[in-house]
């Protein structure tokens, strides 16, 4: 991803916790200082509402119209009243009169509180939370990990946990005034796992809902995920998919699914290193090939843009029928592409298809135990938001 303006890690809910990282999230982030969550919260920028005025050209006076309000950050605002060459420019955006202004303190404080109420084993959610933000375009847009320290998957071979948390974030700009979904990040290999519950989203436009209670329902939700996961990534370690047999290469594979070359190419990279054999490989494998190549190589910005391949790497591990049958006709549209005539594959082209269906018709045995699986989670989920 685009490298953020700016960074901070946090550990603790706010200062009267003794909160320190764990140790493979320390390595990572070397000797960066760390904040409480509460401190770096309020370090944010703010927006406010400011006049708006027009330069009219006959007369070359300003003139202040009510229809529109500039939303500035009053701290840049004073600098800037102090100083003439101040470096900051304290304005975002110009919305229209219908944009609601939501602040980090309105979204994060709620948090706050409930972290120091919630438990794991006992033990206050505030007091082992972690994580770090990442600003962009002068603070007005962020994105943010919080993590858990205990609240994790651990997989038989490997020291350090999959743990799990929330990502989210917030911007001034009339996208989305505030996200969060289901988050994971891998201790062993540092991949993220994005999109793990439903992304919950607030617009600018409306009432401010109630955030300690829809907080509440999130942490719950991600609860019930952290029970599942290990169930999902040990099914998907038991279908493999021998790529000998198979008309495309694991890049292809990658490619066919709709990831650029680039992508493609990183992932399929780190599903061969890791696999027990480079051409016969678990889609637990590949799911963590697709995560290492978005977590560490994706160039374009967190939000929209990285969203679509993040749906397309988790179908890898919670729906390997569907990863499949869509690997199955990219190949099929590709193949009547190349064709001469563009009405059918080759003889070739039919026998690879042929394969295909094979590993699909195969999985299929397998395939119920993960829709159960994840229809009991959804169940759990509404249950969990109700």
């Amino acid at each position: 991803m685009k490298d953020p303006e700016s960074r901070t890690i946090f550990a603790g809910v706010d200062g009267r916790t003794d909160t320190e990282l764990p140790e493979w999230y320390r390595q990572r982030h070397g000797g960066k200082h760390t904040v409480s969550f509460a401190e770096a919260i309020r370090d944010l920028p703010q927006a406010v509402e400011s006049t708006v005025a027009y330069k009219n050209p006959y007369t070359d006076e300003w003139v202040e119209t009510e229809r529109f309000n500039a939303l500035v950050e009053p701290s840049r605002a004073r600098e800037q009243a102090r100083e003439e060459d101040a470096e900051t420019d304290s304005l975002f955006h110009i919305p229209t009169d219908s944009y609601s202004i939501i602040n980090p303190v309105d979204v994060y404080g709620p948090l706050e509180e409930v972290l120091r109420e919630e438990t794991i084993d006992g033990t206050p959610l505030g007091d082992v939370m972690f994580g770090e933000i990442r600003r962009y375009r002068g603070g007005g847009e962020v994105h943010m990990d919080i993590m858990f320290d205990g609240l994790e998957v651990r997989l038989p071979g490997r020291s350090d946990p999959i743990t799990m948390g929330v990502t989210s974030g917030y911007d001034f700009f009339g996208e989305h005034a505030v996200y969060v979904e289901g988050f994971a990040q891998d201790g062993y290999c540092s991949n993220t796992m994005r999109s793990l519950t439903d992304k919950e989203v607030i617009k600018h436009v409306g009432d401010v809902r109630n955030f300690r209670s829809w907080w509440e329902e999130l942490l719950a939700q991600v609860e019930l995920v952290a029970d599942d996961l290990f169930e999902f990534i040990r099914d998907a370690q038991d279908i493999d998919l021998d790529f000998s047999d198979l008309p495309f290469t694991v890049t292809e594979f990658y490619s066919l699914l709709g990831f650029p070359d680039y992508l493609a190419e990183r992932a399929a990279s780190d599903a061969e290193a890791n696999a027990a054999s480079p051409v016969e490989i678990d889609m637990w494998t590949l799911h963590s090939g697709a995560t290492y190549a978005l977590t560490h190589f994706f160039q374009g910005k967190e939000g929209a843009s990285l969203d679509g391949y993040v749906r397309t790497a988790n179908d890898i591990l919670f729906n390997p029928e569907g990863t499949i049958g869509r690997v199955e006709r990219a190949y099929e549209e590709q193949l009547e592409a190349d064709s001469d005539d563009g009405s059918q594959a080759s003889l070739a082209g039919e026998r690879a298809l042929a394969s295909i269906e094979r590993v699909s018709d195969d999985l299929q045995e397998k395939v119920d135990q993960f829709e159960e699986r994840e229809d009991a989670l959804r169940e759990r989920f509404q249950d969990a938001m109700a």
